[in-house]
């Protein structure tokens, strides 16, 4: 640890963080310190069998960021909308760690970031899981500290949980319920985000200011359709549905959800050849379907 440049990984036990901790744990030319909530939990052990430092921190603490700041060269920045549904508490932690990554003057920060949906739209458009972490990238950039952003696409492990095919009332097939017209949707294995950060680290003169589109592949609906029609043996269909009517689903975050699709529509910056040179082994839709079917068993 006391050769090798330091990383802070925040949110070292969720889904992105995790990614990113593992590649850089493999990758041996850094060493991680993961910032958990809680230090107790099986995830954390796991990252310190592996050879992380595991440190109790929050957020929402100035102090604790700032003690897992100090001495650093850089740092993994994810946060995470879905805690509070909250854009301002969002944007509080991503500023609260720019500021101190400014202060301690770290060398290389990746913020996973993505576009403010509000601004680029002139208001006509609020992605409030989007916007609050525009805000911080511009914030970042704003006040000079060497900053990669990665916008990730959606995830592919969304098909398995709030994206499955659902069941049609009026015959024996399925629907992908999604609202995005014609228009393919970009998407990546949150799983193989972390190989990609872990290149972006090893080549900051290519890649401080610049913002990164991550994405595996993109598809129409009806190409994901297809792609889980043959991996599962079942027939599944685009539903077909408008943002309008997704909106009036009254599902959980519909209008969110509407509005990134009618953002995703507008063909934001997503770099496909660029992510497979920074992940060689970055996986399609089709491989990652084939590796995870037990999780859409009982269909």
């Amino acid at each position: 640890m006391a050769n090798k440049k330091v990383i802070t990984v925040f949110g070292a036990t969720g889904a992105q963080g995790g990614s990113v901790a593992r590649a850089i744990l493999e990758n041996k030319n850094f060493a991680v310190r993961a910032l958990i909530r809680d230090v107790t939990r099986p995830n954390a052990q796991v990252l310190r069998d592996l050879g992380a430092e595991v440190v109790k921190g929050d957020l929402n603490d100035e102090a604790s960021v700032e003690t897992a700041l100090k001495g650093a060269y850089g740092a993994f920045v994810v946060t995470n909308f879905w805690d509070d549904f909250s854009k301002e508490k969002e944007v509080c932690q991503g500023k609260l760690v720019a500021d101190a990554a400014k202060r301690l003057g770290l060398k290389h920060v990746v913020y996973s970031g993505l576009e403010n949906v509000k601004r680029l739209s002139h208001g006509k458009v609020e992605v409030p899981h989007f916007d609050g972490k525009g805000e911080v990238e511009e914030h970042f950039w704003a006040i000079g500290v060497p900053m990669t952003s990665v916008r990730v696409a959606a995830y592919f492990e969304n098909f398995l949980t709030a994206w499955k095919p659902v069941k049609a009332d009026d015959g024996d097939y399925y629907t992908l319920v999604l609202p995005m017209g014609d228009v393919p949707m970009h998407g990546i294995s949150v799983t193989d985000v972390g190989a990609a950060v872990c290149s972006i680290f090893n080549s900051p003169e290519e890649f401080i200011g610049q913002a990164v589109g991550l994405s595996a592949e993109a598809l129409t609906i009806q190409q994901y359709a297809d792609v889980l029609s043959k991996s599962l043996g079942k027939e599944v269909r685009d539903a077909k549905i408008t943002p309008e009517a997704y909106e009036k689903l009254g599902i959980p975050a519909a209008k969110e959800v509407a509005n990134m699709c009618r953002f995703y529509q507008m063909k934001p910056d997503r770099d496909v050849e660029l992510t497979h040179r920074l992940n060689p082994k970055v996986k399609s839709f089709s491989q990652f379907i084939s590796e995870n079917q037990e999780a859409l068993k009982g269909m």
